[in-house]
């Protein structure tokens, strides 16, 4: 058996004749009937039943071409992968994340992506979670870098960074005094804290709940640079990735540090379409971060105070 025969067989069910069959591949209808000859003898067995000038496929024609289909679409893929990685990168590729994200990650993403793939067009979009998820789901948006979990059979979850979360307060704040945090120390301090039902205040919460704390929530927002706003003004404290406050804390612009016996992390992952084989750009996209993904301020530096207060 070889790929010309399944060929022919598959140009039979398609014209419904030899006849016909031969004249989509143009070759002789004598041609088609050696060839047909040729594997039932191979097989054993017949492939076609002939009624009056009909044929009608017998059970195991049907297998073959069923056969067929998945070889010949084996084939087109491969030749596709193939030489789609000869081909310059082109088109837009749509991506979505919330504020810190957008603003702490997709930036060195986006540079690396300009570096390597000059012609590619890349669209950055800030919405919540549920947005992206829908919008990643529709087509609307290519990839999503989200808080996990997300869990929907359609769409693939790759966890890519744990970032730390971490009490934020400015260095003149009676906690930024102290050698440790303890949970009771944030007892009736005022907060403001990402929106209620968000990923990263899904970790927030289960915190206050496990220490049975009832948070005074003064503000709630989506925008991690309103969070760091509020809290310069004196507002609350807040809690945050500490990507997005690594520079300013370097600079003794902030303070923050660990709760003392408590992990707070958010796991980040790349989300986007289950399909048999990733979108050329969807793989191009990946390696370009792993490349950024180790200059992240991730965790901070280890110890119960990250930083303390500035000195006068």
């Amino acid at each position: 058996m070889d790929l010309r025969q399944l060929e022919i067989l598959q140009a039979i069910a398609e014209t419904g004749s030899f006849t016909a069959s031969g004249r989509k591949l143009h070759v002789s209808q004598s041609a088609i009937s050696r060839q047909i000859l040729l594997l039932e003898d191979e097989l054993g067995e017949p492939l076609f039943l002939r009624v009056g000038r009909q044929v009608r496929m017998t059970p195991v024609a049907e297998a073959l071409v069923q056969l067929g289909q998945r070889v010949f679409q084996d084939v087109h893929d491969t030749v596709d992968a193939i030489t789609d990685r000869t081909r310059e990168l082109r088109g837009t590729l749509r991506l979505s994340g919330g504020m810190t994200v957008c603003l702490y990650v997709f930036p060195s993403l986006l540079k690396q992506l300009r570096r390597t793939h000059p012609k590619l067009d890349v669209r950055l979009m800030v919405a919540p979670a549920g947005r992206s998820i829908e919008e990643i789901r529709t087509g609307q948006v290519d990839a999503g870098l989200l808080t996990l979990p997300v869990e929907h059979a359609d769409l693939i979850t790759l966890p890519v960074l744990r970032e730390e979360l971490l009490i934020m307060t400015m260095p003149t704040h009676p906690l930024a005094r102290r050698k440790r945090i303890v949970p009771q120390d944030l007892a009736g301090e005022p907060f403001i804290l990402f929106e209620a039902g968000s990923g990263t205040r899904r970790v927030i919460d289960r915190f206050f709940l496990s220490e049975n704390i009832e948070p005074h929530i003064v503000m709630e927002t989506e925008n991690v640079e309103i969070i760091k706003a509020m809290v310069k003004t004196g507002l609350g404290i807040g809690i945050v990735p500490y990507i997005a406050i690594a520079r300013e804390v370097r600079a003794r612009q902030f303070f923050c540090a660990r709760v003392e016996g408590h992990e707070l992390v958010r796991e980040t992952g790349w989300v986007y379409r289950r399909a048999s084989r990733p979108a050329r750009m969807i793989e191009e996209m990946l390696a370009a971060f792993e490349k950024v993904r180790e200059g992240l301020p991730l965790l901070a530096p280890r110890g119960g105070r990250v930083q303390g207060p500035s000195r006068g």
